[in-house]
């Protein structure tokens, strides 16, 4: 029997009443929190979520209830971040989440009725903020279950492929502007900024610099993220990837919980892989078919069934069970492969022993008329017998739309057939695969692009095309160009998945020069799309070259170290 098994076959038991209590930080902050306790004294573990969003949420989008954990045997502690909810304080995100975390740490260890050990869990901020704080090396944290994190803050939260991430960014930023201006009692300015998250300020004369955020700068992050340079100490600060020795070295067990159509898939994914590189045997990385929430079955046009829905819930009380219910706990003793990945054509979880590594080449070719004629377009395992261009003109009247994906609308697995057809969107499409083919990892593109224009953005989108010749999103990636020459090789990470293919299946490779509102689009000039005016951007003809030489190709993650899987979480 598997430990989520045990854990959901577990009696509950009753639960007090919520309790709000409050502690002091070591500069002498007040921050405040609701405490769930079962009614029986203990002694009990605590989990902690440390939250921004109001404690009384608790991140209920995606996980049970405190109470619920609460009834298998936790005290569960929902603190408000310092300068969030009823804490005071000011709001800087993750600046203070490390100390501040190791001092609640210390302190929920001391509640009555613990037994002295914590865990944290949570996902999104409430996830990266356990990095921070476990980074503290605090004694009394025994487990963590961070999911969708930010890693390195810039390149997985901020930013993709150094392009800005616009419309998550600005909607995340009004989130939190709105809020900091209603609890300093500013009232126009809370109106301001909520009728702007209502109808996102994308249009305004500069579009990475909303008018509604300048305005009310002093509520917001959104300018730290959009000016701090890349090399700059503050991305440091926020980022866990800059304690990565010591989470790795000494940091408690860790389950890594993901979506493939997650906007932080990276940083979720390259927290598991420093841990797994670091030997440890005590982290397990969990990644489902969801976008950032919820975490259900159902997601842009497919329904993946039940066993997508994924226990998480019965999956953590596991965990937490392991870590801070047992005398003395063994990693390697806790049920589970290391890494479960949803296949997201099979609809199965498939167990994998570490992070899957390994690739195989796929060509690019066409005959020049790939913008017009999605037929034109191939996709082959070997390269193109003589050398070959194809171009799309993007017209910035007209961007590429987001669409489908992380960041798209609607987010995930989207039927991308009118978008490919598209005049300013290449293709390019293999035969009918004559045997099953598993993908899984991360794509990899590399393309021989030249472009009339100083700057330019690409956007890889991976479909697979089915026998009714509609062509679902799978995976994309996203980069910004600053500077292209007459001749170029651009490298563009694509996002991980684990998909099986099936015989008959195609492959589709889309290629354009832009997704907007999901990045901004490029102006084309050589000057920054974050300080680009309305009507300034030009339009851009981008050539992708082919030959004998295979210069553009598609590198597709293979495996084959996958056990059978069609055992569903929970």
């Amino acid at each position: 029997m598997s430990g989520q098994t045990r854990a959901s076959a577990a009696a509950p038991l009753a639960v007090r009443a919520v309790e709000s209590v409050s502690m002091r930080t070591r500069d002498g902050v007040r921050l405040d929190a609701d405490v769930h306790r079962p009614e029986h004294d203990g002694p009990w573990p605590v989990l902690l979520m440390r939250q921004p969003y109001g404690r009384r949420i608790a991140s209920t989008v995606c996980y049970a209830h405190p109470s619920w954990y609460a009834a298998r045997g936790f005290i569960v502690v929902i603190q408000d971040v310092r300068g969030r909810g009823s804490s005071e304080g000011r709001f800087r995100p993750f600046e203070d989440d490390a100390c501040d975390g190791a001092d609640t740490i210390a302190w929920a260890a001391q509640l009555p009725g613990s037994n002295g050990r914590v865990g944290m869990y949570g996902f999104s901020y409430q996830g990266s903020n356990q990095l921070l704080a476990a980074a503290e090396l605090p004694a009394a944290l025994r487990a963590i279950a961070p999911a969708m994190i930010g890693w390195q803050m810039r390149e997985d939260w901020a930013y993709e492929n150094d392009a800005f991430a616009l419309q998550a960014n600005i909607e995340w930023a009004l989130q939190l502007a709105t809020a900091n201006a209603q609890r300093a009692g500013d009232h126009p300015a809370f109106l301001d900024l909520w009728r702007a998250s209502r109808a996102l300020p994308l249009h305004d004369r500069i579009p990475a610099r909303p008018e509604v955020l300048e305005r009310h700068r002093a509520y917001t992050h959104y300018f730290d993220w959009l000016d701090q340079p890349q090399e700059s100490p503050y991305w440091q600060r926020i980022s866990p990837a800059a304690s990565a020795q010591a989470l790795t070295r000494s940091g408690p067990p860790a389950l890594f919980v993901g979506g493939w159509f997650d906007t932080h898939l990276r940083g979720t994914i390259e927290a598991y892989r420093a841990y797994q590189a670091a030997g440890r045997g005590d982290c397990r990385l969990v990644v489902g078919p969801w976008a950032h929430f919820p975490w259900g079955r159902r997601l842009g046009a497919l329904d993946f069934g039940p066993g997508a829905i994924g226990d998480i819930d019965a999956l953590q009380v596991a965990w937490f069970d392991h870590w801070l219910k047992s005398p003395d706990p063994d990693g390697s003793a806790f049920d589970g492969a290391p890494v479960r990945l949803f296949d997201l054509t099979a609809a199965c979880w498939r167990d994998f022993s570490s992070w899957p590594e390994g690739e195989a080449p796929w060509y690019l070719g066409g005959d020049g008329r790939v913008s017009i004629d999605e037929r034109s377009g191939h996709l082959s395992q070997r390269p193109a017998s003589r050398p070959g261009a194809d171009r799309l003109v993007h017209d910035p009247w007209r961007p590429v739309p987001s669409t489908g994906g992380a960041y798209g609308q609607p987010a995930g697995p989207v039927d991308r057939t009118m978008i490919d057809a598209r005049s300013d969107v290449l293709t390019y499409t293999s035969p009918p695969l004559d045997a099953p083919l598993l993908l899984a990892g991360a794509p990899q593109v590399t393309l021989d692009v030249g472009a009339d224009a100083s700057s330019v953005d690409i956007h890889c989108v991976l479909s697979r095309v089915g026998a009714d010749g509609r062509a679902i999103h799978l995976t994309d990636g996203y980069l910004h160009v600053p500077t292209v020459a007459p001749q170029q090789t651009c490298h563009l990470p694509m996002r991980p998945l684990c998909a099986m293919l099936a015989a008959g299946d195609r492959l589709r490779l889309s290629v354009a020069a832009a997704s907007f509102p999901a990045f901004p689009v490029n102006p084309g000039d050589g000057s920054s799309p974050l300080d680009a005016p309305l009507g300034a951007a030009r339009t851009i003809t981008l050539e992708l070259r082919y030959g004998p030489d295979g210069r553009s190709c598609l590198r597709l993650p293979r495996s084959e170290q996958v056990a059978t899987g069609q055992e569903v979480l929970g």
